[in-house]
């Protein structure tokens, strides 16, 4: 293939659902309903923590900010492509394609850091009840989340600013529908083996250290769950989890599906299919399991139904 620096770059072609020509006007209302479903769902959830006093707690707060993340997130990529399901040439600027990738990784890491702010909220209510009033402060939860977002940016500004710089040749098609990591390392002819390692060691350790949080939040919840004398102890420590766990669950099962997966078994195919499922299908669920699997949310609801 013909070399061209990347400076000549001007915009990429995003394949996205290209193969499925006569479903397009299919695939648009099917995504248009998801996205506005997610939209409302979790405008509600932020309207219900905001008005209702009982829901100004550190466990809430991190969920209206998980609420506003998810918005952001479907945000990065949804209107996209609903935009090009209606248009034949499928194109993306080199700014944008990277404007949406920057926004993208950080809201999504942002995501995954919360899910362990809030495992660890579980543990301290749990496991150190008379102590979760001065732990988990607003002043602390502030702190957490600001510190969190630095570093899924300074990770995510990484990332861009490095793939920006890459020697794209011959054919300039993302197969996807938005600008990801791993489609567009597949355009590159430059010497990837640095950007491999560091994917590898700095990317895993941003995937991991959140998940290892949860993992260790959880240990220590069940092993004092379990040491609890009654059954009704144990059904109601377990039902303040529950949502939680489900929601991290669809997250990372996903997650890992499309980043953890060895070269070989990838297929950028299924990766468009499988993200539909973190990107879309998980920011819309979360609303509905924090709403229908938890008493003070609902209550909170019936509360606005009832005025």
């Amino acid at each position: 293939m013909d070399k061209s620096n990347q400076s000549t770059v001007t915009e990429f072609i995003l394949f996205g659902f290209s193969d499925f020509n006569e479903h397009q006007k299919f695939l648009f209302v099917t995504f248009l309903i998801m996205y506005i479903l997610t939209l409302l769902g979790n405008i509600v959830i932020i309207t219900l923590i905001v008005r209702d006093p009982r829901l100004h707690t550190p466990m809430y707060y991190l969920l209206r900010c998980l609420s506003v993340i998810d918005i952001c997130f479907t945000s990065t990529t949804i209107p996209k492509l609903l935009f090009d399901l209606l248009r034949e040439v499928k194109t993306i600027s080199f700014v944008g394609c990277f404007t949406q990738m920057f926004f993208f990784h950080s809201i999504g890491n942002m995501d995954s850091f919360l899910l362990a702010l809030m495992a660890y909220d579980r543990y301290v209510a749990i496991c150190r009840p008379l102590h979760y009033t001065l732990v988990m402060s607003k002043k602390l939860c502030f702190l957490l989340i600001s510190g969190s977002y630095v570093i899924v940016c300074l990770h995510s500004l990484l990332y861009t600013l490095w793939t920006s710089r890459f020697t794209y040749c011959g054919s300039k098609k993302i197969n996807h529908f938005f600008c990801d990591i791993p489609p567009i390392f597949n355009l590159s002819c430059s010497d990837l083996t640095s950007f491999t390692f560091t994917q590898l060691i700095e990317g895993g350790t941003m995937l991991c250290v959140p998940f290892l949080c949860i993992a260790v939040s959880y240990a220590r919840i069940v092993s004092s769950i379990m040491k609890m004398s009654t059954a009704v102890a144990k059904h109601k420590a377990f039902s303040t989890c529950s949502s939680h766990i489900a929601v991290v669950t669809l997250f990372y099962g996903s997650t890992v599906a499309i980043y953890v997966r060895p070269a070989s078994a990838r297929s950028l195919d299924s990766d468009r299919f499988i993200s539909v499922m973190y990107i879309v299908v998980t920011p819309m669920l979360n609303p509905f399991i924090y709403s229908l699997r938890n008493k003070e949310v609902k209550g909170a609801l019936k509360k606005v139904f009832y005025r």
